[in-house]
């Protein structure tokens, strides 16, 4: 039987921060992972890194706006009407959070890790020499509706109380700087802080840096179950059984399916996959100078030296995986909407994947509550490459017992056990 002190299960950007955290740490690590390396929401995401997006997706006003979208199968947020009570019991939970109240409270929480990881980012990108077309670029909202404007400013006060830095930019001013979009914005809010890189070639580039520093990732292996043997536990895999001292669980969309294997059966109440899509293509000749998310379509464009993405969308559709035709002609006519140059001149991807959505938007990242020996990074919905190192080393300082940087508190999965 094969040994390690910590076996990590799931390959994606939470899976991979989280080994390379605990290998500094002097811990030996195998990462599992039952496909391939960032296989799941890890790979296809727009790559923005934005403490600016603190603010919950359960607000105020919300539920009313989806129960109006899920008629409208291309809608940014939709809910697939259909009989399943799991879903329905987690909206009713989402639904109950959308007050003021615990609207302040998650962004609080996702504030406090998106601001540790994005510092940690950049001290990762230059320590472990990560190759992953990292910049400091800021990351814009737009708009082309006065209203939406006005509405989109509502959260401000609040964003810059929690550190982020904010810009307000009438329609006028920012077409003169960026030429790449239609005359008739109303208006753009710029963050300066944020910034971006390819989500691909970040978990190339994180699982370089593990297997540097003596980790081994085995791929194609699925876990089927574990055990507590003694003072460690017993994995059992498609590709034979490993023995570990800790076990982390970072699955993603997936933590559901392995609940009732690790006792935490609560888990199936507490997340739900959010559908998302993006297309990716050769670079268009223009481009937004800066990452944008066009906000009253909800469609993130991101430009790389590499390549071009459009992206976003959530769909509450449960495990469906059908790659749906409509919401991808949607993320097009959004971005037609506002650019001159809304898709490059060669296709290259067109790709979904499930966020780990939690009922109340703030991660799960700490001990699974009467399981010695087996640690839980999961439920970091849209977030997961914003939150990604500030997690992985939050979690390793639990582990080791060492004193994080941030309160531990608001992440502890305990609040749904």
């Amino acid at each position: 039987m094969r040994a390690t002190d910590v076996a990590v299960v799931g390959g994606g950007v939470i899976g991979l921060t989280a080994a390379l955290a605990l290998l500094q740490a002097g811990r030996s690590v195998q990462v599992l992972e039952a496909n391939t390396l960032g296989s799941g929401s890890s790979h296809g995401n727009c790559g923005t890194i934005t403490p600016s997006h603190a603010t919950p997706l359960a607000a105020p006003g919300v539920i009313a706006l989806a129960l109006r979208w899920m008629l409208t199968p291309d809608a940014p947020l939709y809910v697939h009407p259909r009989l399943d009570p799991r879903l329905w019991g987690w909206l009713l939970r989402f639904a109950l959070r959308c007050n003021a109240r615990d609207w302040r409270s998650s962004a609080l929480a996702k504030s406090a890790l998106l601001n540790d990881s994005r510092e940690r980012l950049q001290q990762w990108v230059a320590d472990y020499g990560l190759e992953c077309e990292f910049a400091q670029t800021g990351v814009d909202y737009i708009f082309r509706d006065e209203r939406a404007f006005a509405a989109g400013q509502i959260e401000l006060d609040l964003l810059r109380e929690l550190g982020v830095r904010v810009e307000v930019v009438d329609g006028r001013t920012y077409e003169a700087r960026d030429s790449a979009f239609k005359p008739g914005l109303a208006g753009a809010i710029c963050f300066e802080h944020d910034a971006v890189l390819r989500p691909d070639r970040y978990v190339d580039a994180l699982a370089k840096a593990v297997r540097g520093r003596g980790g081994v990732i085995v791929e194609h292996c699925r876990v089927q179950g574990l055990d507590r043997d003694g003072d460690a536990c017993r994995l059992r895999s498609s590709q034979g059984e490993l023995r570990a001292k800790d076990v982390v669980l970072a699955l993603g969309a997936w933590s559901p399916q392995l609940s009732d294997a690790i006792g935490l059966p609560s888990l199936k109440r507490a997340i739900q996959p959010g559908k998302g899509y993006s297309i990716t293509y050769d670079r268009p000749a223009q481009v937004p100078r800066r990452p944008v998310v066009l906000r009253e379509r909800k469609v993130c464009v991101t430009a790389w030296d590499s390549g071009y993405r459009l992206g976003s969308t959530m769909e509450f559709s449960g495990y469906d995986d059908s790659l749906n035709p409509r919401r991808l002609a949607a993320l097009e006519r959004g971005a037609a909407e506002y650019l001159h140059a809304p898709v490059g001149p060669v296709e290259r991807e067109r790709w979904y994947g499930w966020r780990p959505m939690s009922s109340d938007d703030i991660p799960l990242i700490g001990r699974v509550p009467g399981r010695d020996g087996l640690w839980l990074s999961t439920g970091h919905g849209m977030m997961g490459v914003s939150m990604s190192v500030g997690s992985g080393q939050l979690l390793a300082d639990l582990m080791l017992d060492r004193a994080p940087a941030i309160d531990p508190q608001p992440y502890r999965p305990e609040r749904f056990a």
